[in-house]
């Protein structure tokens, strides 16, 4: 009987805190029940439903960096760091797994639209690049703060 009361007892501990979720700070995390989209959990200590509710996304929301480098098609290959962040994390949420690709597609499409790209002067480059891509970005809560690049 001793037993059964302590195993019960140790479920119940094990329950509770499994319902706990500690978000960092410069965190948001997604909330997932029944495999939609419930809440944000902003930083701080959180209850969860065990076994109904998941944390599915730990979005970041100091600065992020992504490095790429790709050839163009007209021979010359550019490398580049684009420095970004999430504004909106509600609206981020839906695409956060797929940021680095929709920078990075964005980064290429702005340079291949750039008239002047390997003559201009990086600098101005970076920051007409930055705009271009800041234009799709900011309605999905994300926002491109720098961009460095450099030609082969």
């Amino acid at each position: 009987m001793n037993a059964l009361i302590t195993l019960v007892v140790l479920a119940l501990i094990a329950t509770f805190a499994s319902a706990l979720k500690r978000v960092p700070a410069d965190q948001v995390h997604s909330l997932y029940r029944r495999g939609k989209p419930y809440r944000l959990l902003q930083p701080g200590l959180h209850m969860a439903l065990p076994l109904v509710d998941h944390v599915v996304h730990r979005i970041d929301l100091s600065g992020q960096v992504l490095r790429f480098q790709e050839p163009l098609p007209d021979a010359h290959g550019v490398s580049g760091t684009v420095y970004w962040q999430v504004l909106e994390p509600e609206r981020a949420d839906a695409v956060i797994e797929q940021a680095d690709q929709l920078i990075r597609g964005g980064a290429l499409a702005a340079l291949r639209q750039e008239p002047e790209a390997y003559s201009a002067d990086r600098r101005d480059l970076g920051s007409r690049l930055k705009q271009a891509m800041n234009g799709a970005l900011r309605e999905r809560g994300m926002m491109v703060t720098r961009v460095e690049l450099e030609f082969a």
